[in-house]
C-alpha cells in the first residue's frame, strides 16, 4: 500500500512555529528548583498554576503545581512537581546512564553567559564548557539532573548555519549510508 506523501510544503514551511511556548519537566521540590533557576540562573519565575487533574494513566485525579520561568523572547522553560508521591515516581524524569545527550540548550550573549559561569563558581556548582566551534557552551545540571546548556554563537555563525544548512540532506544521507566521517572541521581540537 503506498503511502501518502505527508512532507511540509513550502507553505507549512513558511508557518514554522514562532518560537518555543515552554518545555516541561518534572522535580521533586519546587523551592530547590526555584533557588537553582531564579536565584542562581537569574531565570524569574513568572507563573504558578495549581491545579487538579483527571489523569488517565492512573485513573484518579491529581494535585500538581506547574511552574513557569521566562527566557527572554517569552518562551519558559517549566517544571511540574506533584502532591501524590506515586504519580511523582510515575512521572519523574528518564535520564539515560550517558546523559549528556539529553539535554536542554538555551541561547544567551556572551555578558550573560560569563555572568552564569562566574554565579556558578561562586556558588561551587560543578559545570563545563565546550567550544563546538559553531558555537560556545556551558552545561550545568539542576537539581533534579536536567543538563542546561548556555550557547554564545561565534560572530560568523550566519555564515556557518549557510554551509550546514546548504548540506544538511546531504550529510544526513551521507552518514545514514554507514560514511561516518566528521564533518565538523571547525571545532578545535
Amino acid at each position: 500500500m503506498d503511502q501518502p506523501d505527508v512532507r511540509a510544503t513550502a507553505t507549512v514551511r513558511d508557518a514554522l512555529p514562532l518560537r518555543l511556548h515552554h518545555n516541561a519537566f518534572v522535580v521533586k521540590d519546587h523551592e530547590v528548583n526555584r533557588r537553582f533557576f531564579e536565584d542562581l540562573l537569574g531565570m524569574p519565575l513568572v507563573a504558578t498554576w495549581c491545579e487538579k487533574n483527571f489523569i488517565g494513566e492512573v485513573k484518579r485525579e491529581v494535585e500538581f503545581c506547574h511552574t513557569f520561568f521566562a527566557l527572554a523572547d517569552g518562551g519558559a522553560l517549566a517544571f511540574f512537581q506533584f502532591a501524590d508521591p506515586e504519580v511523582a515516581a510515575l512521572a519523574a524524569p528518564v535520564f539515560s546512564s550517558v546523559g549528556r545527550f539529553q539535554h536542554i540548550a538555551l541561547k544567551i550573549d556572551a555578558k550573560g553567559y560569563d555572568e552564569i559561569a562566574r554565579r556558578l563558581t561562586a556558588a561551587a556548582i560543578a559545570h563545563r564548557q565546550t567550544d563546538h566551534g559553531y558555537c560556545r557552551s556551558m552545561y550545568v545540571t539542576s537539581p533534579d539532573g536536567l543538563i542546561v546548556e548556555f550557547t554564545v554563537d561565534p560572530a560568523d555563525a550566519d555564515r556557518i548555519a549557510g554551509l550546514r544548512r546548504a548540506d544538511a540532506h546531504a550529510e544526513l544521507a551521507r552518514w545514514l549510508k554507514g560514511d561516518r566521517r566528521v564533518n565538523n572541521d571547525i571545532r578545535p581540537h
